[in-house]
């Protein structure tokens, strides 16, 4: 127990800005098996950004209680997935060359297509979340639950299609310059599994509100699949650039399939 405690600490240092116990280190060792609570550290940031939504929600208005968990969940993980995603926007929009690519996205300088890129996936974001809870109310308990498992769900949901490249693919770099690199060295079963339950665990329980709730895995993982071939194209597998993209863009695909799903049921 000791141990695992020791992981999920290493996790949440690694993948956010909240304060850990200071017997937490970047041990490699340590770093390879936190890949499976990554689904977990998307139930704090969901939890958080929900937590932020409501309180203003309450004071102000609905639109700006979404910009504010936004930057909540910004703020938690110190744009950690975002940073990602602007450098494979720089590095893949850029690069017409596998070795170009990775000199680009290591290159910490925002270009044209990171800072375009990440002011419209942050649009798309923003009212695809106002679409959803903006004329939240908090009506009763099960409305409350079920908004929240929405937001946790998205986070989780998410991160789980990000590491799960690691489980399929290969590191694209050949040295040890990126601060994600030591969680892609080796993985077993415990990581899979790991990251798959804490992943749907809070699906499956929005799926007994609304049982077609499931099948917003599918847009989910196809898009995780069509980014991964991408990556695998012109890099020959990923960056932990690439897994932070991938965070990003399922969050946007699930928010935007849980409001088509919610226009034709």
């Amino acid at each position: 127990m000791k141990k695992e405690l020791h992981i999920f600490f290493t996790a949440l240092m690694f993948y956010t800005r909240i304060p850990c116990p200071k017997n937490i280190d970047h041990n490699p060792d340590y770093l390879n098996k936190a890949s499976r609570y990554f689904p977990v550290i998307g139930w704090i940031v969901g939890a958080v950004a929900f937590a932020v939504f409501v309180l203003v929600n309450y004071l102000i208005s609905p639109g700006i209680a979404v910009l504010c968990s936004m930057v909540a969940s910004i703020l938690v993980t110190g744009a950690f997935h975002e940073d990602g995603f602007a450098d494979v926007c720089d590095g893949f929009g850029g690069g017409w060359t596998k070795e170009k690519i990775l000199l680009i996205m290591k290159d910490s300088a925002i270009g044209a297509y990171g800072a375009i890129g990440v002011v419209l996936l942050l649009l798309l974001k923003f009212q695809a979340l106002n679409n959803l809870v903006g004329t939240f109310q908090i009506m009763n308990q099960e409305s409350v639950i079920y908004t929240l498992l929405l937001f946790v769900s998205a986070h989780s949901v998410s991160r789980m299609a990000a590491i799960s490249i690691v489980f399929t693919h290969e590191y694209s770099r050949e040295d040890a310059t990126s601060k994600s690199k030591p969680i892609a060295q080796n993985f077993s079963w415990r990581e899979v599994v790991g990251a798959f339950f804490f992943g749907l665990v809070p699906l499956l329980i929005l799926a007994c509100f609304q049982w077609q709730m499931v099948f917003v895995l599918a847009p989910v993982f196809l898009t995780r699949f069509f980014l991964a071939r991408y990556f695998q194209k012109w890099i020959d597998g990923y960056t932990g650039d690439c897994l932070g993209a991938t965070q990003q863009v399922c969050e946007l695909v699930f928010y935007l399939s849980v409001i088509i799903l919610w226009k034709f049921i």
